[in-house]
């Protein structure tokens, strides 16, 4: 006779009885679990999503006002952050360009950068 292996629910820890490869105890435990891990995820793209949309937002702003540039340090201070952006470009004149969608900026000397934005295509 065959030793019978009970498995227990990963959401609530419930015996599963049915079939074997069944993995859920219930349609509730199954959503709540599958729930669960989609908000890890979806946090994560809603942060970032945030910050590029802040980038985008205080690059827009500085265009639209035509500065030309500004140092480092004002950026931060409008809560820019250099790390995240969706693009880069390495231009003609040797400039490492990076873009929040279709606003961008790059470095000068004494830690000052210049905007551009992107023709729509």
């Amino acid at each position: 006779m065959r030793e019978r292996i009970i498995k227990n629910c990963p959401e609530c820890g419930g015996p599963l009885v049915g079939r074997i490869d069944k993995k859920f105890c219930s349609d509730f435990c199954r959503n709540s679990f599958n729930n669960d891990r989609q908000t890890d995820t979806n946090k994560k793209l809603t942060t970032t999503n945030s910050i590029l949309k802040r980038n985008r937002q205080i690059l827009e702003k500085f265009i639209s006002q035509r500065v030309r540039q500004v140092s480092r340090e004002k950026l931060l201070q409008e809560g820019f952050n250099f790390h995240y952006f969706t693009s880069f470009e390495f231009d003609a004149v040797k400039h490492f360009s990076f873009y929040c969608y279709e606003y961008g900026y790059y470095a000068l000397e004494g830690n000052y950068y210049k905007f551009l934005k992107r023709a729509n295509k």
